[in-house]
């Protein structure tokens, strides 16, 4: 009995390991073999002896010129593809947001360069204007065509002509008062003038950029309606050009929200120190007509 065993048991054996042997066989001819490598090439020219093997220089070449080959291929989904395959709607958006950011930063730099005319104008009335003997003299010393000149002008102008005149029923005080506030008002206007169309630009262009976006995965699922399949080249093109006017929307609106809370912040410390200067011009006036 033991020898019967022994025998199936063999048997058995061999049966499994010739499955698995099949089993392998039939894998290793389902899974096609590797391309040789290179080196391949240089070990058969070797036995050969008609090639040499390849230099290092020539490797390091030919790297580099594979390298460059990558390089100069363009990216079919970048900005100049968004503008030779977009639609009117798409160039039209674009146009929009370029637009709004010209006049954002042209706005911004304008508006710096007035403050800081203003700025120096503040400096320059508090070391010269109340050294001199009389108004008129203070006002002189001040550079023509600034603020604080102008408030002047019209401080004094409104307190020698005030007899003989329509306004003659409104005291001196009062007139001289509301002359002075006015100019006042008008350097204000004056500073604060484009900063509606920055805040403008901060709260639409977000949503201009979403229009864009879209406009863009529209032209996505209709892409993929007409082909019938949602393959990558048929959705990447128009959903880059959602993302990338998103992207835009955001860039126009992010520097013209920052530059109208900083332009305001700086209109508030020029208009302290307009203020401060009317203030005690009306005071100087007032008191020499007493």
């Amino acid at each position: 009995m033991s020898l019967i065993n022994f025998i199936r048991s063999a048997r058995l054996a061999v049966m499994s390991v010739t499955l698995m042997v099949g089993a392998l066989t039939a894998s290793a001819q389902a899974v096609p073999s590797p391309v040789a490598p290179a080196a391949s090439a240089p070990t058969a020219a070797g036995a050969n002896g008609n090639l040499s093997s390849p230099k290092p220089a020539d490797i390091q070449a030919q790297g580099l010129g594979a390298a460059t080959s990558a390089h100069a291929i363009e990216n079919p989904y970048g900005l100049s593809a968004l503008w030779a395959q977009g639609d009117f709607v798409a160039k039209g958006t674009l146009i929009i947001m370029v637009l709004m950011s010209i006049g954002s930063w042209c706005i911004i730099f304008v508006k710096l360069y007035e403050q800081q005319k203003l700025l120096n104008a503040a400096s320059a009335a508090s070391k010269s204007f109340w050294k001199a003997g009389s108004v008129q003299a203070g006002a002189q010393t001040l550079r023509n065509g600034s603020a604080f000149r102008y408030i002047a002008e019209q401080g004094l102008t409104a307190s020698q002509h005030h007899e003989g005149t329509l306004v003659e029923q409104i005291d001196l005080h009062t007139w001289v008062t509301m002359s002075i506030q006015r100019a006042v008002e008008k350097v204000q206007s004056r500073l604060q003038d484009g900063l509606a169309f920055l805040a403008t630009v901060g709260s639409t262009a977000p949503f201009v950029g979403l229009f864009g976006t879209v406009w863009g995965i529209y032209n996505a699922l209709t892409a993929i309606g007409i082909s019938g399949q949602a393959s990558i080249d048929k959705v990447a093109g128009p959903v880059g050009e959602a993302l990338i006017m998103t992207a835009i929307g955001l860039a126009v609106a992010v520097p013209a929200v920052m530059g109208y809370n900083w332009l305001i912040r700086r209109n508030k410390s020029a208009m302290e120190r307009v203020r401060n200067f009317s203030g005690d011009l009306h005071n100087v006036l007032i008191g020499a007509k007493r």
